[in-house]
């Protein structure tokens, strides 16, 4: 872990308070990673789901830990913000995949307790691949965020996800994230437990405040700027089938960043320990202002 990254990893432990929850914006690769930051975002989480999508695989560990380093290594190096990476379920080497997105530079990683389409890992054998996450770090400020999905294919029960979040804080984890919780209450049972809990919001989740209020210390958005950027070309391409002939194409889009932009301070792909693995370009722009698994969705329209 360079310098630099150890003060991003430090940065963004600190950035999960209670009552001041972390509000992380999830992207899937350079280009909404560097729009996602020049909105504000004062950290980046990737989505394993929008990365996959991107890549032309579904989600659901059809992305691997190679392609999931080599998206994490191109984001951390066009931003200064600190940037965790969702691993899903650690691929087939939870500590190789570790080793691979803390060498890319990210300062935290999304666990799930998920196996490949067939149920939950049991509580302890989960807690044995996030304790080997946890050594894999070897002693860096590295932020695991243990995700459960007991609310969205499991048992459904708090008591489930206490035992989780028990099992889970002792073998090294810093959060119990829980996509598919929005009752406040049980945000706030669960955050009277062992870990900080982390939710994830989307559309008639309760606010961000209420949420706040419940004790969550991080609040993220999975897939959804994804899924809304493809509705967004979805629309528009059809749209532009309308266009009259004689019209002119539609302005940019305000605060995008144009390819002028990213052309002007472009340079080659550098991992954090200066080593030119890919050979393909980036784009470090630097900008003024600091889930459920399924394929690509076929409704993306709606969006």
């Amino acid at each position: 872990m360079t310098t630099n990254q150890a003060e991003h990893a430090r940065a963004f432990a600190n950035l999960h308070k209670p009552g001041e929850p972390l509000l992380l914006p999830n992207a899937w690769d350079v280009a909404s990673a560097v729009a996602i930051a020049g909105a504000g975002a004062k950290a980046i989480a990737t989505t394993s789901a929008g990365v996959a999508w991107s890549l032309g695989v579904p989600d659901g560990a059809g992305l691997g830990a190679k392609r999931a380093a080599a998206v994490t290594a191109r984001i951390v190096a066009a931003l200064d913000v600190p940037v965790s990476a969702d691993i899903e379920a650690g691929y087939e080497d939870v500590a190789a995949t570790v080793t691979a997105v803390l060498q890319a530079g990210a300062v935290g990683v999304n666990i799930e307790d998920r196996r490949n389409g067939a149920g939950l890992y049991e509580s302890a054998e989960q807690a044995d691949r996030l304790a080997a996450a946890r050594t894999a770090a070897d002693g860096m400020p590295f932020w695991i965020n243990a995700r459960t999905d007991v609310f969205l294919g499991g048992t459904g029960r708090i008591d489930d996800a206490l035992d989780r979040s028990a099992a889970y804080a002792a073998a090294g984890a810093d959060s119990l994230f829980v996509p598919g919780l929005v009752d406040p209450a049980a945000i706030a049972e669960l955050a009277a437990g062992p870990l900080p809990v982390a939710v994830m919001a989307w559309p008639g989740a309760p606010s961000v405040a209420e949420l706040a209020a419940a004790g969550a210390v991080r609040i993220s958005l999975g897939s959804a700027i994804a899924q809304a950027a493809y509705a967004v070309a979805v629309r528009a391409a059809a749209a532009a089938a309308s266009f009259p002939r004689s019209e002119t194409r539609p302005a940019a889009t305000p605060g995008v960043p144009t390819n002028a932009e990213l052309r002007a301070s472009s340079q080659p792909t550098r991992y954090p320990d200066g080593a030119d693995r890919t050979g393909m370009p980036i784009h470090p722009c630097r900008f003024g202002a600091r889930q459920r698994r399924t394929a690509l969705p076929a409704r993306l329209a709606a969006g």
